[in-house]
Order: C-alpha cells, then sequence, then structure tokens
C-alpha cells in the first residue's frame, strides 16, 4: 500500500490540523493559504468589485468563511459549484468565571459543546485556544478579538482510580457534566488568587494588558499530535478529524483549480455546525445565502438570473462517516457498512436527515469513476437513531441539489479519531474533478 500512499498531502493534511486548536484557527489557517494563492479578502460592509478567474474570501466573526472563484461564464449560465463543510469540533469551552477552589486546588469550570466522548478527555494532556476580546476604541463596537492558543499541556481531568470505581470497565465511565468535568489547573497561590492567575496566563500568552481583556470564547484541546499509524502507516489519528479533513481537502481542490473554469466555485465553512447550525455563521444562519446573492448582486445579475443560476447549481455537503468497526458490528448494516481506506461514502437516508437522492448520488458517482476512485454508499442502521449535518439545510435554504458525503472514520467525536491515509487523497482527487468543471 505505502507506494499508493501521498504522504506529502497527508502531511499537509496533519500540519493543518495541529495549526488549528479552535474553529477561529481553522479559519485563520483557511484564510492564509487562500492569501498565499492570490486569493482577495471582502468584507460584507464594503463594496465589492469582482473579476472573472479571480479568487475572493469572506469571513463572518472570525469563525466561518466563504471562498469563491469567479467563472469565466455569466452566473446564470454557469451557476454555483459549492462544497460545504463545518470547521467546529465537539469538545469543552471554559466559562466566563472559570476557576473554582476546591480543597487546595484550582480548577476551571466548564461547558459541553456538541456531542463529545466525554470519557475520552480524561487522563490527556490539554490546553486551551481560542480567541479573546479587548477594548479597542478604534473599532465602532468599542472591542476587538485576538486569537490565543496558550500550547503547553496545563490542563487535566484525571481519572478516578479503578479502586473507587471498580465497575468501570463493566459499565463504562461516566461523567457528571458539573461536577466532575471541570479541569485540573494548579494549586491555589496565596499571593496570587485564582482567577487573577487564569486572567494573568491569558494575557501573557497574547500580549493584551489584564485591565483590556473583556471575554473570551476557550476550547479545550489535546496537546497531542497527529500521527500516522498502522503497518504500513496506512491510518491517521488526531483530534479534529471531523471535520477539519473535509475543509482541507475541499480548500485543496478549490486552490488546485488554476484553470479559468465556467462555473464560480465555492467553499464554505461553518462554525456552529455540533450544536445545530442555527447562529448568525452557522449553515442554518443567512451567510452563505446573503454571500451568494452578493457575488450575483456584484455580477450584475438580476432576482430572476440570481434563480436561474441556483438552479444550475450544485453542493457537495462533506462531513466524515461512520468507517465499519470490526469489534462492534452489531450496529452496522451488514448490507450498507463502509470500510476505511475503500473510498468517500455517499450517505444515503430516506428521511431526509442527509440531502442525496438518486440523482445527486448518481452525479457524485460519475465525479468518481472519471478519476478512478473507489466509492462507498452508507446508510445508518434503521433501528439507531441517525445523525445530520450542513447538508438539508444549505440545500432547503438555497434551493440547490446536493449530496452527502464523507470518508470513513473511527472515533467520531472522540478527543482522538482517525481514519485513512488514501480516503483522503481520494475524496481530493474527486473534489478537483468537481471544481474542474468535469
Amino acid at each position: 500500500m505505502n507506494s499508493e500512499i501521498d504522504y506529502n498531502h497527508i502531511k499537509k493534511l496533519l500540519n493543518f490540523i495541529d495549526s488549528s486548536p479552535s474553529p477561529w484557527h481553522a479559519c485563520s489557517k483557511i484564510a492564509e493559504g487562500l492569501e498565499h494563492a492570490g486569493y482577495h479578502q471582502l468584507f460584507e460592509n464594503e463594496t465589492w468589485n469582482l473579476e472573472k478567474d479571480h479568487g475572493y474570501y469572506v469571513i463572518r466573526d472570525d469563525s466561518s468563511i466563504i471562498a469563491f472563484k469567479v467563472g469565466n461564464k455569466p452566473l446564470h449560465q454557469a451557476g454555483f459549484r459549492c462544497i460545504g463543510a463545518h470547521v467546529d469540533s465537539p469538545t469543552l469551552r471554559i466559562k466566563p468565571n472559570p476557576v473554582e477552589e476546591k480543597s487546595g486546588i484550582n480548577r476551571l469550570g466548564v461547558e459541553t459543546y456538541g456531542g463529545a466522548i466525554l470519557a475520552t478527555f480524561t487522563d490527556r494532556d490539554l490546553s486551551l485556544a481560542g480567541r479573546i476580546v479587548h477594548k479597542d476604541n478604534n473599532n465602532w463596537l468599542g472591542c476587538s478579538s485576538k486569537l490565543i492558543n496558550l500550547e503547553d499541556p496545563l490542563l487535566r481531568i484525571p481519572n478516578l482510580a479503578i479502586h473507587m470505581n471498580r465497575e468501570v470497565n463493566e459499565k463504562g465511565l461516566k461523567l457528571d457534566k458539573q461536577a466532575e468535568l471541570p479541569l485540573i489547573l494548579g494549586n491555589i497561590s496565596d499571593s496570587l488568587p485564582g482567577e487573577d492567575k487564569f486572567k494573568q496566563m491569558l494575557s501573557e500568552k497574547s500580549g493584551i494588558d489584564n485591565d483590556d481583556i473583556i471575554s473570551w470564547e476557550l476550547s479545550v484541546y489535546d496537546t497531542q499530535k497527529a500521527a500516522l499509524y498502522g503497518a504500513e502507516s496506512e491510518f491517521f489519528a488526531s483530534r479534529q478529524i471531523d471535520n477539519l479533513a473535509s475543509c482541507h481537502a475541499a480548500v485543496s481542490a478549490l486552490l488546485a483549480s488554476h484553470q479559468s473554469v465556467a462555473a464560480t466555485n465555492v467553499c464554505a465553512f461553518f462554525d456552529h455546525e455540533e450544536v445545530g447550525s442555527n447562529s448568525i455563521k452557522g449553515a442554518d444562519g443567512s451567510f452563505i445565502s446573503d454571500i451568494l446573492h452578493r457575488i450575483a448582486i456584484t455580477l450584475g445579475c438580476n432576482d430572476e438570473q440570481y434563480k436561474i443560476a441556483l438552479a444550475q447549481s450544485f453542493m457537495i455537503s462533506a462531513d466524515m462517516s461512520h468507517a465499519y468497526h470490526p469489534n462492534f458490528p452489531q450496529f452496522y448494516d451488514d448490507n450498507h457498512k463502509i470500510l476505511v481506506n475503500h473510498g468517500p461514502a455517499i450517505k444515503i437516508n430516506a428521511n431526509q436527515r442527509y440531502t442525496s437522492t438518486a440523482v445527486t448520488e448518481a452525479f457524485f458517482i460519475r465525479l468518481c469513476e472519471a478519476v478512478d476512485v473507489p466509492y462507498q454508499k452508507y446508510v445508518h442502521r434503521t433501528n439507531l437513531p441517525c445523525g445530520s449535518t450542513i447538508g438539508p439545510m444549505v440545500a432547503a435554504q438555497l434551493g440547490i441539489k446536493s449530496v452527502d458525503i464523507g470518508n470513513p472514520m473511527w472515533s467520531m467525536h472522540s478527543i482522538r479519531e482517525s481514519a485513512g491515509v488514501l480516503d483522503h487523497n481520494y475524496l481530493t482527487s474527486v473534489l478537483d474533478n468537481y471544481f474542474a468543471g468535469n
């Protein structure tokens, strides 16, 4: 298998994940790559001027980003080719007044964000990353935000010894979210109260004066680096594979499309998917419809032409999928189990938890066949509730044809997930073909 693997591409993915410990960092890292490729940032509160064959991107509230390259044909003739994904992952978030002093130990209180497998957060070397908001009299809001990453292993949730939890291996580890998830920060220091010590840490790392820090949004993350594993290094393990791997494949394909193409290619990466997407920057908000409409207006389309463009558009909703786990065969439909390193999966659900239809499924199959990429079809076991993703929301808002796809992975929503090296290369190749207009 080694001879088939493009390790250069997978190493770029692992570096991207390691550099993106929070949705805000992921958005910034994507923007950095776009800038390097010559894409120009646009702002929603300014007038736009767009040119054919040029690339642009828009960021909303620091952690959702839409990038696009204008096609060479009129929009109402060629439409949009979109890929949608999300930059957030299930985790723990630090509370506004987080420090809890208990029996000589400082702990940080947290809220759960999304559906994380909480037990996997125990006994890990944890840190914090996100954004802090500080005073800024030059901004109309009176404040600005700045990325922060504490980087070092500062926090931990130590497991309870088996001598005190004798049935943990039979009944599993269950954690009370309020009482048992606070993170160990350090011993209480008489010279500096815990709340002040925490704020001082943020000040020292960010370079912003203590008194200027107003608020923060901070995610807990695992400091262990992404790594290859397996007998032939055919798998990789990391945090946030769901769904940064899909984002990386999509933006790689967008930046690879150097040639002029007819359609306007779009990558939309949303925050808040893991908590329902109903926000100012989520897939169930106005972000993508606002941006596509702005593109159409700036390119001279009237309302009817914009609707015609949407009717000739397509979206690939890319989110990771559930790989067959040989230790737990009872959780899979035998006729629709998908395997790691056997190609991307088309996700199908009769109740429209996924957007795939027979027509859009066939379109994606043709894309795969054109570049000799294997594909699989995933259907969730009927007696288990099926998850969903951004596809149904965006497709319903815009009225465009859509297919839900995703690479197979293990341990979804664990703090340490894993997937296949070949699958990432396969998916990027298919998305390359899609954006090339084939």
